[in-house]
């Protein structure tokens, strides 16, 4: 470890699998190949709502700040993670590492307000269909999507703020890939209360409101849809809201499975534990983004139509 002071630390270590190569070079290709999957899926879908007109609805903005969200949130962890798989005890600078941390923080928390604003914009466009054009206008929509900005980078400057002015003393290494708040906070030699009491409030701002919203909304959602008289009615009206309904499920269940979950008693060492952690925040990490544009494509008509105009416009361009 380097210290400038007794409690200055200048880098971390991070473990990552350096204790399984053999798995370091299996994750690194899986990990590589969703990375690229994810810049593409994402990348297109943004490239397609750009493109049609028809898409330019306070639905498909959300959206599009969705993939584009997800294309920084992997590319302020992913690249780190690679490099891990690449070194066996990889060396992160402090300063790098609370950028890296405030990064992922930011755009993790403002996915969450996000995902609650697009719940309340689903609930609107059902409950209300006549009057959505109304409440549902640029200067409603606009608004929401940067507040939902402003409260990720809020919430991510408050925590990595508290973080870099703890002491850490005795030890430097991370069992972890990147550099996540909960495993530096492992590492203080101080009280860290006021951090604890700062990511409960955190956690709920961004996290239990805006579940609650979701939940809500989608309590009405379903009563509005049951009262529908035909199955078709109600069938069209599900599947307006199945894909954001789908990648909720998919993003809050494993949040609350990475950090809701009970610690094992078995006799796992505490270092695989701390692993296994790790390889479910991955699963988080990569996983969930690289499913979101799979989901609003294949589940949606509409951006369905889109790309295929877009594809042929091409080809007909191209000839």
């Amino acid at each position: 470890m380097e210290r400038t002071n007794d409690s200055m630390m200048t880098e971390f270590v991070l473990v990552g699998l350096s204790a399984h190569p053999k798995l370091q070079t299996v994750f690194f290709v899986l990990v590589l190949w969703m990375y690229l999957m994810i810049l593409l899926g994402n990348g297109v879908l943004i490239s397609v709502i750009i493109y049609d007109s028809h898409l330019h609805t306070p639905m498909y903005f959300f959206l599009c700040n969705l993939s584009f969200l997800d294309i920084c949130y992997t590319s302020s962890s992913v690249p780190l993670i690679l490099d891990n798989f690449l070194t066996v005890r990889k060396r992160v600078s402090f300063s790098g590492c609370m950028v890296q941390m405030f990064l992922s923080f930011a755009m993790g928390a403002t996915e969450c307000v996000l995902l609650g604003m697009m719940a309340l914009d689903r609930y609107v466009a059902i409950c209300y269909p006549l009057r959505y054009p109304v409440i549902m206008r640029k200067n409603a929509y606009m608004p929401m999507a940067a507040g939902s900005w402003a409260t990720g980078l809020v919430d991510s400057v408050l925590q990595t703020s508290l973080a870099m002015q703890l002491p850490f003393c005795a030890n430097n290494v991370i069992n972890h890939f990147v550099c996540e708040i909960l495993a530096i906070l492992k590492l203080a030699c101080a009280d860290i209360s006021i951090n604890v009491i700062s990511m409960a409030g955190s956690n709920l701002v961004v996290l239990v409101i805006p579940l609650l919203v979701i939940s809500i909304s989608y309590i009405f959602i379903v009563t509005t849809i049951l009262r529908i008289p035909s199955t078709e009615g109600k069938r069209k009206a599900f599947s307006t809201c199945s894909a954001h309904l789908t990648v909720v499920i998919i993003f809050y269940g494993t949040i609350f499975f990475m950090y809701a979950k009970p610690k094992s008693k078995s006799s796992v060492s505490a270092d695989n534990q701390d692993i296994i952690e790790a390889l479910i925040s991955l699963f988080y990490g990569v996983m969930t983004p690289m499913l979101n544009p799979l989901i609003y494509s294949l589940r949606n008509k509409d951006v369905k139509a889109a790309m295929r105009n877009m594809l042929s416009r091409r080809n007909s361009d191209g000839i």
